[in-house]
């Protein structure tokens, strides 16, 4: 199995960007599909993006697009996801996720095997 570790939260001003990482360790990264979601207080877990395991394929949820961007590096057994222009809708806690053994992975949150512990994104107006 895969370990996912988050780091990169904290608070910010409207506007402002934040860079979060993801660093797995255990199985072989590059055969995990990687996404990341985010949960605010009182709501349901939601999808914001998904990299296939080579970084070809890329997945944004809509309230995102233009705005946020998913990246990995195979070899360095990390996934990103840069966040510019925040709102304060943006506020949530952030999970990152891997779904093991296929290419690629969507916005079902079903589809993953391995979570992370989240880490906490603030933006403030």
């Amino acid at each position: 199995q895969v370990q996912l570790v988050e780091s990169g939260g904290g608070l910010v001003q409207a506007g402002g960007s934040l860079r979060l990482s993801c660093a797995a360790s255990g199985r072989t990264f590059s055969r995990y599909a990687m996404g990341w979601f985010r949960q605010a207080p009182g709501q349901e877990r939601e999808f914001v993006a998904a990299i296939s395991r080579s970084g070809g394929s890329i997945y944004y949820a809509d309230s995102v697009k233009g705005r946020f961007t998913i990246s990995r590096d195979n070899a360095k057994n990390t996934v990103y996801l840069q966040m510019n222009s925040l709102k304060p809708e943006d506020t949530a806690v952030y999970y990152c996720a891997a779904r093991d053994s296929f290419d690629s992975a969507g916005p079902s949150y079903y589809e993953y095997d391995y979570w992370g512990q989240g880490t906490q994104v603030t933006v403030s107006s």
